[in-house]
């Protein structure tokens, strides 16, 4: 082969993979799963589905969340892809979610499908994976400053935690929000709302992220960061020094969600990708990181985890947390919004 018919050859295939790659269906996909973990899942999905490439729109729950509502009457997303489930009722309400019901959702924990589905409707919305709250702990800053390790989230009202403490701003953030919604539900609104005004008196910032507590924690930049156990899970299995804790009450939690925009583009591609999403492969890729999945039987122990962590999870009413999310998160920024970190 001449060096000119190399070159051509190489010209063509460049010229061809360049091609393939504008065949591809573009699926805007709004989500606010980690980040580290989305190149994990676009990777596994594009091994069986190369004609579709997902061009991921990530932020916190609560800014994705809003940002679909603006969006509203001129959808830009196709897929919403791992947003609490909370935040898809909210969606589901405002009429922005397309009924459809994946392949294989039968084969699904019931309690992760949309329950308007159990009147004949399709879903408007699939689970993926549970997230629970829980509390990162660094040893060594607690030891050093003699903030002891807390067992129960009242501990954390205590005058040795002032200004020791990191919160999720739950106007931003799912696990803040989700936070604020079972604190609700655990001791009534009245309690709740005294909880939260003696914790934030202890409270250094509000950040607007649910993983950044705990990953301030794991830095030494906080003692306690209260935040979401598989972040913490992750951390102290990489060698950072902290201690989970699950709080003697009961955790708070939410689920990860999935849904086709009403109005969105490529519906057939959207259609795929909650194909695969509902999947066991794909369950199995969520059990890397979170223990409680929608598929039954696969999740497995993940490390640092309590074996138990499904009893300790409180009975979370989701459709109460979403018709009171506005205002719930009002009165919030009213009483507390001066300790947020800025944007």
């Amino acid at each position: 082969m001449t060096l000119f018919s190399r070159s051509l050859l190489g010209g063509t295939v460049a010229l061809a993979m360049a091609t393939a790659a504008q065949a591809a269906t573009q699926l805007t996909v709004y989500t606010a799963v980690e980040s580290d973990d989305l190149q994990k899942y676009a990777e596994r999905f594009n091994q069986t589905h190369p004609d579709i490439q997902i061009n991921w729109v990530r932020d916190s729950t609560g800014v994705i969340t809003a940002r679909l509502l603006a969006e509203k009457d001129n959808p830009r997303a196709d897929v919403i892809w791992g947003l609490a489930a909370t935040s898809l009722l909210v969606l589901e309400e405002e009429g922005l979610l397309a009924r459809y019901a994946p392949k294989g959702v039968e084969a699904l924990d019931p309690k992760f499908v949309d329950p308007s589905a159990q009147n004949g409707h399709d879903p408007a919305w699939v689970g993926m994976d549970a997230w629970v709250a829980a509390i990162c702990y660094n040893t060594i800053e607690g030891e050093r400053l003699g903030v002891p390790m807390p067992t129960t989230w009242e501990d954390l009202t205590r005058p040795e935690y002032q200004g020791q403490v990191v919160m999720p701003n739950p106007s931003s953030s799912g696990t803040g929000y989700l936070d604020v919604a079972s604190w609700m539900q655990l001791w009534g609104e009245e309690a709740a709302w005294d909880y939260m005004d003696r914790l934030h008196d202890n409270i250094a910032r509000y950040t607007h992220s649910g993983s950044a507590p705990c990953n301030l924690a794991a830095s030494g930049e906080a003692v306690v960061g209260i935040s979401f156990a598989f972040r913490g899970a992750r951390l102290k299995s990489q060698g950072a020094p902290i201690e989970l804790v699950f709080p003697e009450e009961g955790m708070g939690w939410d689920m990860e969600a999935a849904a086709i925009v009403e109005g969105g583009g490529n519906r057939e591609a959207a259609e795929t990708l909650l194909d695969w999403a509902v999947s066991r492969e794909a369950n199995e890729l969520y059990n890397e990181g979170y223990a409680v999945v929608a598929y039954p039987g696969v999740a497995q122990p993940i490390e640092n985890y309590p074996e138990d962590i499904t009893e300790r999870m409180i009975d979370a009413d989701f459709a109460w947390a979403a018709v009171n999310r506005e205002r719930l998160l009002e009165e919030w920024q009213r009483r507390y919004d001066g300790k947020s970190e800025s944007r």
